[in-house]
């Protein structure tokens, strides 16, 4: 049995980890933190987990920590990541970051979007921790970088894509939409009930931190440097990411052969579905779940794609894949403690 720790378990990722780990047959969480609520039971400041977890939340430093887990699970902000995950390297333990501290890989660039990184030397040990794309890589690493929501949603739409050059690279348009569990749990005017329902609107329009991680794996895969258009938007539903994606196709490239590319790059993988002609995903068939529903649309007019995927922004882009990078790390299958179907409606 592998014990767990999570830091910083009182937020939406923080208490949807503790929901998933706590079904898990191979894991125990030994140790929660929480600033805030130390000395709290967790299921105090998660009700829905009253009989499934009866640990007390903490305010301990890493070190007091270190003997009471095998991996931890940094679910704390930007900047206060890298202020402990070294410290919990060095007591030989294993780091699932959901920051996004360590998902860029060069200093300069993280530097430019965020503030200064007082932990750069700990990036090039950084793994980036989408399973479809780095799972041998991930089954080494000893710090693993959990990817942003947004970027998990368009990157995994534009693999087979860039990776057969199907597409142009730099015509690549990213619309995206989320639910308000995404600008976390702490409480702002923005994200009160009357400001968000009934009502759509963008936010961070050609400035979203997510940008550069997006840039950073698409230029991976299509073998060049892309610069891409993102846009977020904020719906009126408490967890959800819809992305549409457009880009221009290369000559000669068919409905046959794009359908072909995307079974042939996900039907070995437990999270990823492909939909058929003229299915198209939704949050709603996704949420609670660790999936990516993916489809797409050729039109022929202005010979472009549209692909369109739907994943749980706090499961699949948050707490689902940590744990899908846990059970990689850790040799289990891959789908243990994640198999549950999406609850609907």
């Amino acid at each position: 049995m592998i014990k767990i720790a999570i830091i910083g378990a009182s937020g939406y990722t923080g208490g949807e980890l503790a929901r998933i780990l706590c079904n898990h047959p191979h894991a125990s969480i030994t140790a929660v933190t929480s600033r805030q609520y130390e000395g709290k039971a967790l299921a105090e400041v998660f009700p829905h987990l009253r009989d499934k977890v009866s640990i007390i939340c903490e305010n301990s430093d890493v070190e007091a920590l270190s003997d009471k887990a095998d991996i931890f699970f940094t679910a704390v902000p930007h900047q206060t990541a890298m202020e402990i995950v070294p410290r919990i390297l060095s007591a030989g333990k294993k780091v699932i970051d959901l920051s996004a501290d360590f998902r860029i890989r060069e200093a300069s660039v993280y530097e430019k979007w965020y503030q200064k990184h007082t932990a750069a030397e700990y990036l090039a040990r950084a793994v980036y921790g989408l399973p479809e794309i780095y799972r041998d890589e991930i089954s080494t690493a000893s710090l693993t970088a959990n990817p942003g929501c947004y970027p998990t949603s368009i990157i995994l739409a534009l693999a087979p894509l860039l990776e057969n050059r199907a597409i142009v690279p730099q015509s690549i348009i990213a619309d995206s939409k989320s639910g308000v569990s995404g600008a976390g749990r702490a409480a702002s005017v923005a994200t009160l009930f009357c400001e968000t329902a009934d009502g759509f609107r963008p936010y961070k329009v050609a400035d979203h931190r997510h940008t550069p991680e997006i840039e950073q794996e698409v230029s991976l895969l299509a073998g060049e440097n892309v610069t891409l258009s993102f846009t977020p938007h904020l719906l009126p539903v408490s967890r959800g990411i819809l992305s549409t994606i457009y880009a221009t196709l290369q000559d000669g490239i068919t409905v046959e052969r794009v359908q072909e590319m995307f079974l042939s790059r996900y039907q070995q993988e437990k999270f990823v579905r492909i939909l058929g002609e003229n299915e198209y995903p939704a949050t709603q068939y996704v949420r609670g779940s660790n999936f990516c529903d993916i489809g797409f649309k050729i039109d022929p007019r202005t010979n472009r794609i549209i692909v369109m995927s739907a994943i749980d922004n706090i499961v699949k882009g948050a707490a689902g894949q940590a744990v899908q990078n846990m059970n990689i790390m850790c040799g289990f299958d891959e789908g243990e403690g994640l198999a549950a179907a999406p609850f609907f409606p």
